[in-house]
This record gives structure tokens, C-alpha cells and sequence, in this order.
């Protein structure tokens, strides 16, 4: 995390997924919308940057339509449907 604009950070998201794959970051930052964030392949992964308010944020990636966790992030909550959001708290 680097930057900040008006109470906001810039948040970079990233996952290794297979080239030619279609991969966007949904959470509760974006209303969960699974197409609104979409991710840019470079160098083996997939990532992109979103300027996120302080506090504390769930969100999952979707990799062509299938809701993944984040392996790399150490928190995890339950999400209510029986699985699991990936957290991320920005200061």
C-alpha cells in the first residue's frame, strides 16, 4: 500500500493465475460487483490498484467465475453463505 488521496489508499491486489484468464477482485469496497474491478495480467499475475477508504475490507477474486480466497493474506472471515472472505485492513 502506497499513497493516499483524500482519506483513501491506493491498494494493490495481485494473484497468480493462469495467462488468458479472466480475473477481477470483488468485496464489500465495490458492492461484491464480480465485474467491476477488473485485473491486468503482467510477469506471471494478475493485479491491479484501488483507492480504498481506511477501515477494515472483505473481498475475494474472481477467476473466470470462480470465488477464490487470497492465499496470500493471513485474515480470513466467515461470510455468512459458508465460506470464507479474504480481509484486508487499511490504516
Amino acid at each position: 500500500m502506497e499513497g493516499s488521496l483524500a482519506g483513501k489508499k491506493r491498494v494493490k491486489f495481485s494473484i497468480k493465475a493462469q495467462a488468458g484468464s479472466e480475473v477481477y477482485v470483488a468485496g464489500t469496497f465495490n458492492g461484491w460487483n464480480p465485474k467491476k474491478n477488473k485485473l491486468a495480467y503482467k510477469g506471471g499475475a494478475y493485479s491491479g490498484t484501488i483507492l480504498l477508504p481506511k477501515g477494515r475490507h472483505e473481498y475475494k477474486y474472481i477467476i473466470d467465475g470462480v470465488w477464490c480466497v487470497d492465499p496470500e493474506c493471513p485474515e480470513w472471515a466467515p461470510n455468512g453463505i459458508g465460506s470464507l472472505n479474504s480481509v484486508i485492513a487499511v490504516g
